[in-house]
C-alpha cells in the first residue's frame, strides 16, 4: 500500500504545480503578440518577465512578505533584468543596464503602451516595443502566483491570466496568431490545474475523519480529474470544428484600429508626377551617390499599376498591392535566390519621401543624427520592392541597403513562361483606338514573351526622344489621357521615358499582360563599371515591368534611344528682341487716401491666449499628476476599503450571535496582520493563547472566553452586550497598535494576510461551529425565555 502524501510533501508539490501552472497560462497568452511583432522575437522578454514573476512570488510567500515587500521586489526586478530582456540595445553589452537604459525603463512604463499602439504593425524589436510583452509577463505571473500560493480558491489568481490575454489581444493587431492552440491549451492547463489541486489538497482538521470514507474520497477526486480532462478534450474538438466553419470570419476589433489610421502611401504625391521637373532643374545636380551597385543594376524610387486618366500611381488593392506599404523590418528577402549585395547611399540634392533602393530590398541601415527617426518612419512593400520615409530625406542622410539581385532572366528562359495570374483592373480613361492598336502590334508574336518584345519594339523604334527643354524638339509634359491620346494619335510620337512607360502599360493591359511603371535611375552605358555611381537629373528613367509565371517581374524599356529624334525639328519658337526705346516718363498721380491708423490689439489678445494656456496646462500636468497618484494608490485604497468592509459586514450582521462572532474575528484579523500566526482547526480560546504569546494582547484569553459563553449559550446575546463586546475589540486593537512603531502599524494597515486567509480559521470549520451552536439552542431546556426567538423555536 502506499504510503500517505504528508502535509509538507503536498504542500511543495501543490507550489510546484501552482508556478508552472500559471507560467504556462502566461506564455500561452502571451503567444499572442506573435503576429504583432512578426515573428517569436518577443519571446525572450515575454517568458523572461513570466519567469522572474514567478521567482518573486514564490520567494515572497516563502518568506511571507506582505504586499509592500511584493511591490518593491517586482520594480528592483524590473530595473535590474529589464535592460537585457526589453532594451538590450541600451545597456552595456546588452546585459548591464545604463542611464539610457533606466531611463527608458523608467519612461517605459507610461509610454511604452503608446509606441506599441502608435506604431503600425508588425512592430519592430529593436524599437523598445519589448516592454509591454515584458511589463504583462512580470506583473501579471507576481500576482496571478501570489494568489495561487496565498489563497484557497484558485479561481481568484485567474483573472489576472484573463486580464493579460485581455492586454495581448487588445494592444495586438486585428489578425489572431494561434486562436485555436491558445484556446485549447489556456482551458486544458486551466483544468488540469484545479483537477490536480483537489487531488492534492489535505484534509482539514476540523473534519470528523471516522466519518470520511477515503477510498470514496480518492475515487471521487479521480472522477473530477477524468471528468475535467474529458471536458476539455470535447471542448478542444468542438473549438476545432468551430473554427473549421468559422474559418473566414472577420478580423477582430483591437484598440490600434481606434488610434492611429492605417499607412496610406496614397497620401502622397507619385513620384511620376515631378519627372520633367527632374530632368529640368537637376540635370546636372548629384542627387545623391550609390556605392556597390552592380552591374546592369537599377536603382528604384516607385512601381505604380494604377491610372486614373491624369497620374500613374499605385492602387488601394490592399494586402500584397503596390499600396501595402508596413513598416520597415529585418529579413525581408527571406528564401530569394540571388547574389548577395550591399549598397552604400549617401543623399546630397535630393530630396522626397521615396527612399532610392533596388531589388530585393533585405533590410535597410540607417546611419547619422536622423537614423533613428528615419527608421521609425520608413514603410517598406516586399511586393514592389519600394520603401517610403515619412520622414523625408534630406542632404547628409545616409544608409545601406542590404539586397538580393536577381539573375538576369534572358528570352530563351521566358520562351515557354505565361503571363503571372495576376488580375488588373483595365483603366477606363485609355485613348479608344489604343486596344485596337496593341491587338494588331501582338498579333504575329506567339509566346508571352514575343507579345511584350512586339510592344517595346513599337514604341521604341517607331517614335522619337525629346525631353522638350531648350533647343529640343518640343515635347510636353505630363502623361494625362489628353497627352497619351496626342503622342498616339501625331503624325509622329515624340516623348520622353514618362510617356513610352505609361503609353506602352496601357497596351499592355488592354491585351491582359500584368504591367506597372517604375521609376528611378541608372547609369548610360559609359558609367556602368563606376565604382560610385552618382545620380543625376539626367540618369532618371522610367519603364515597365511586366510579370511572368516563375520569373516575377521583367523589365522592358520602351523609349526611344535619346539621339533619336525627328528629322524635321520643329524647334521652340524663339522671340525676337526689340530694340529699347526710351519711354517717356509716366504722368503724376493723385495721392491715395490711406485709412485711419487702427491701433492694433492683437498683442493683449496673444497675452490671454497664453495667460489661458498656461493656466490649462497647469491644469492638465495637475490632472494628470493626480491620476498617476490615485493609481499608485489604488491598491493600497482597494486594501483599506476591502478591510472596512468586512468590519462593517460583521458589525451589522443578522444575529446577535454572529456579530459576536464578528467581533472575534475582527480582532484576530488585526492580530494577524501585525504578524502572528493563528493554525487554523484551533478554538477561540488557543487562538488568544497563540495571540497574546506574540502581541501584548493580555485581554484576548477573556474576549475569547466571552466569546464562547455568548455564541454557544443558551440564548441570544443582546445587543448591549454585543456593543459592549465590540469596544472591547477595538480598545484592544488600539492597544495592539499603540504597542508598535508607526511602520509597523502601516504595514499592518496595509497587510493582505487577514483578507487572504492566512492563519484563519477554515470555511468548514467555521460552518461547523455555527452548525453545533444552532443545534445547542434549539435542544430542549436551552431555550432562553426572553430571547426574542424563544417563540418561534418552542416546539
Amino acid at each position: 500500500m502506499t504510503a500517505p502524501m504528508t502535509t509538507s510533501s503536498r504542500l511543495r508539490r501543490g507550489w510546484i504545480l501552482d508556478l508552472v501552472a500559471v507560467g504556462m497560462l502566461l506564455i500561452a497568452a502571451l503567444i499572442g503578440f506573435w503576429t504583432t511583432f512578426a515573428g517569436p522575437s518577443f519571446l525572450l522578454a515575454a517568458v523572461g518577465g513570466v519567469v522572474l514573476g514567478l521567482a518573486v512570488a514564490a520567494v515572497c510567500a516563502w518568506r511571507g512578505w506582505g504586499i509592500l515587500i511584493i511591490t518593491g521586489a517586482t520594480v528592483a526586478v524590473y530595473f535590474v533584468f529589464g535592460g537585457a530582456l526589453a532594451l538590450p540595445h541600451t545597456a552595456l553589452l546588452g546585459v548591464i543596464p545604463a542611464i539610457d537604459t533606466l531611463v527608458g525603463l523608467a519612461t517605459g512604463v507610461i509610454t511604452s503602451w503608446k509606441q506599441l499602439l502608435t506604431t503600425v504593425a508588425p512592430v519592430s524589436a529593436a524599437d523598445g516595443h519589448l516592454l509591454v510583452p515584458f511589463l504583462i509577463g512580470l506583473v501579471a505571473s507576481v500576482v496571478a502566483a501570489s494568489l495561487a500560493l496565498r489563497l484557497r480558491h484558485l479561481a481568484w489568481s485567474l483573472l489576472p491570466i484573463v486580464a493579460a490575454l485581455f492586454l495581448v489581444i487588445a494592444l495586438g493587431v486585428p489578425t489572431a496568431a494561434f486562436p485555436l492552440v491558445q484556446g485549447i491549451a489556456i482551458a486544458a492547463v486551466a483544468a488540469g490545474w484545479l483537477s490536480l489541486r483537489s487531488w492534492w489538497a489535505p484534509q482539514s482538521s476540523a473534519v470528523n475523519v471516522s466519518e470520511a470514507d477515503p477510498a470514496r474520497a480518492r475515487h471521487m477526486r479521480t472522477r473530477r480529474l477524468v471528468g475535467g480532462l474529458a471536458v476539455v478534450a470535447v471542448a478542444a474538438g468542438a473549438g476545432a470544428g468551430v473554427n473549421a466553419i468559422a474559418a473566414d470570419s472577420a478580423p477582430r476589433h483591437v484598440f490600434r484600429d481606434a488610434i492611429i489610421p492605417p499607412f496610406n502611401i496614397r497620401d502622397y504625391a507619385s513620384p511620376m508626377q515631378g519627372f520633367r521637373k527632374t530632368v529640368r532643374d537637376q540635370k546636372t545636380k548629384t542627387l545623391f551617390t550609390v556605392t556597390g551597385l552592380p552591374e546592369d543594376a537599377r536603382v528604384r524610387l516607385a512601381a505604380m499599376d494604377g491610372w486614373d486618366g491624369v497620374v500613374y500611381n499605385v492602387t488601394d488593392g490592399g494586402p500584397g498591392s503596390s499600396s501595402a506599404f508596413l513598416p520597415l523590418r529585418s529579413d525581408m528577402a527571406t528564401g530569394v535566390e540571388g547574389v548577395p549585395a550591399r549598397l552604400r547611399f549617401e543623399i546630397a540634392d535630393y530630396s522626397g519621401v521615396w527612399l532610392p533602393g533596388t531589388t530585393v530590398v533585405d533590410d535597410v541601415t540607417f546611419d547619422g543624427p536622423r537614423a533613428d527617426e528615419l527608421r521609425r518612419s520608413a514603410y517598406s512593400n516586399t511586393a514592389t520592392d519600394t520603401t517610403v520615409v515619412t520622414a523625408g530625406l534630406k542632404k547628409g542622410d545616409a544608409y545601406t541597403v542590404d539586397a538580393i539581385i536577381a539573375p538576369k532572366v534572358g528570352d530563351e528562359q521566358l520562351k515557354d513562361a505565361p503571363f503571372a495570374n495576376i488580375k488588373q483592373k483595365v483603366s477606363s480613361y485609355s485613348p479608344e483606338d489604343l486596344s485596337a492598336t496593341a491587338a494588331d502590334i501582338v498579333t504575329d508574336a506567339e509566346t508571352p514573351i514575343e507579345q511584350a518584345r512586339a510592344l517595346e519594339t513599337y514604341f521604341a523604334e517607331g517614335g522619337f526622344f525629346s525631353h522638350g527643354l531648350e533647343g529640343e524638339v518640343l515635347s510636353r509634359a505630363g502623361h494625362t489621357a489628353e497627352r497619351i491620346s496626342t503622342l498616339l494619335g501625331g503624325d509622329q510620337m515624340i516623348g520622353d521615358d514618362e510617356q513610352y512607360a505609361v503609353a506602352m502599360a496601357l497596351a499592355a493591359q488592354e491585351v491582359g499582360m500584368p504591367v506597372r511603371v517604375v521609376m528611378g535611375y541608372y547609369p548610360d552605358a559609359g558609367r556602368r563599371n563606376e565604382p560610385v555611381f552618382a545620380a543625376t537629373g539626367d540618369d532618371v528613367h522610367a519603364w515597365v515591368e511586366i510579370a511572368f509565371e516563375g520569373f516575377g517581374w521583367i523589365p522592358f524599356d520602351p523609349t526611344p534611344p535619346e539621339d533619336k529624334v525627328p528629322q524635321d525639328q520643329n524647334t521652340k519658337p524663339r522671340v525676337d528682341p526689340k530694340p529699347q526705346v526710351l519711354q517717356p516718363p509716366p504722368p503724376p498721380q493723385e495721392p491715395v487716401d490711406l485709412p485711419p491708423t487702427v491701433p492694433d490689439d492683437r498683442k493683449a489678445e496673444d497675452e490671454s491666449l497664453n495667460v489661458l494656456g498656461i493656466i490649462g496646462l497647469i491644469l492638465a500636468i495637475a490632472g494628470i499628476s493626480l491620476g498617476v497618484l490615485l493609481l499608485l494608490a489604488s491598491p493600497f485604497i482597494v486594501i483599506g476599503a476591502w478591510k472596512a468592509a468586512r468590519r462593517r459586514a460583521r458589525r451589522n450582521a443578522q444575529r446577535h450571535s454572529d456579530r459576536i462572532s464578528g467581533g472575534w474575528d475582527e480582532l484576530t484579523d488585526r492580530a494577524i496582520d501585525h504578524g502572528a500566526r493563528i493554525p487554523p482547526g484551533g478554538t477561540r480560546v488557543e487562538e488568544a493563547g497563540v495571540v497574546a504569546s506574540v502581541l501584548p494582547l493580555p485581554a484576548a484569553t477573556t474576549l475569547a472566553e466571552r466569546a464562547d459563553g455568548q455564541v454557544f449559550g443558551p440564548g441570544e446575546p443582546t445587543a448591549e452586550e454585543v456593543e459592549a463586546f465590540w469596544r472591547e475589540v477595538d480598545e484592544a486593537v488600539n492597544g495592539m497598535r499603540s504597542a508598535t512603531t508607526f511602520w509597523g502599524r502601516m504595514k499592518a494597515r496595509l497587510s493582505v494576510r487577514s483578507l487572504t486567509g492566512n492563519g484563519r480559521v477554515s470555511e468548514r470549520v467555521q460552518e461547523l461551529r455555527d452548525a453545533a451552536a444552532a443545534r445547542v439552542r434549539r435542544e430542549p431546556g436551552n431555550i432562553d425565555k426572553n430571547s426574542p426567538t424563544a417563540e418561534s423555536e418552542t416546539p
